[in-house]
């Protein structure tokens, strides 16, 4: 039996997506999810607020890096929208005549929900390390983890398995201690009290 062929995705097919989806290419599938949740959004918001001052602003840290969050990055035939990417200043093109960025960055961090993990855990991290991208970070704050990940010679070597209330300093961010549980939610909700 004959299997109809299946559409390889092309950049064209992003502006398809609804505006209250995030839409990406992987391995030539249009992949289309739901915008975060408050949880993810959380992390992601709190993390950048932790690693912008010091490493973009030069505020407490030691500055030099471009961070942005949810870019729009081109791996080859793969549009990927990451939580959270970092770029060495000098590697950053700041001016191209698209709107993904082509360079690959030299950090990354996705922020797992129930129904990305295996994306972010499987077909993105293979992707990030044959682009080589130096360090990835898998922060879920559902189980309130943190894993670290550094590409030694085309593989990913875990350089940190972290939880809860853990504070850290770790690849690429070693400058800066970061207090895990301000990540999560409900931790956070409490120490505002």
């Amino acid at each position: 039996m004959n299997l109809p062929a299946q559409k390889i995705a092309t950049y064209e097919d992003l502006h398809s997506i609804p505006e209250n989806m995030v839409g990406e290419i992987i391995d030539g599938e249009l992949i289309a999810s739901p915008r975060p949740s408050r949880v993810h959004i959380n992390a992601s918001s709190i993390l950048g607020g932790e690693i912008i001052p010091p490493y973009r602003l030069g505020k407490g840290g030691p500055g030099g890096w471009v961070i942005l969050v949810e870019p729009e990055i081109s791996f080859g035939d793969n549009i990927i929208v990451p939580d959270l990417a970092g770029w060495k200043k000098e590697r950053f093109p700041v001016e191209e005549d698209h709107n993904w960025i082509s360079v690959s960055p030299d950090w990354v961090c996705e922020i797992v929900s129930p129904g990305s993990a295996n994306i972010d855990r499987v077909r993105k991290m293979g992707i990030y390390l044959m682009h080589r991208v130096p360090y990835y970070w898998i922060i879920d704050p559902i189980s309130k983890t943190l894993e670290v990940f550094e590409n030694e010679n085309s593989k990913w070597m875990v350089i940190g398995s972290f939880e809860g209330s853990d504070k850290v300093r770790v690849l690429p961010f070693d400058a800066i201690e970061i207090d895990l549980s301000s990540l999560w939610l409900d931790s956070a909700l409490s120490l505002a009290k």
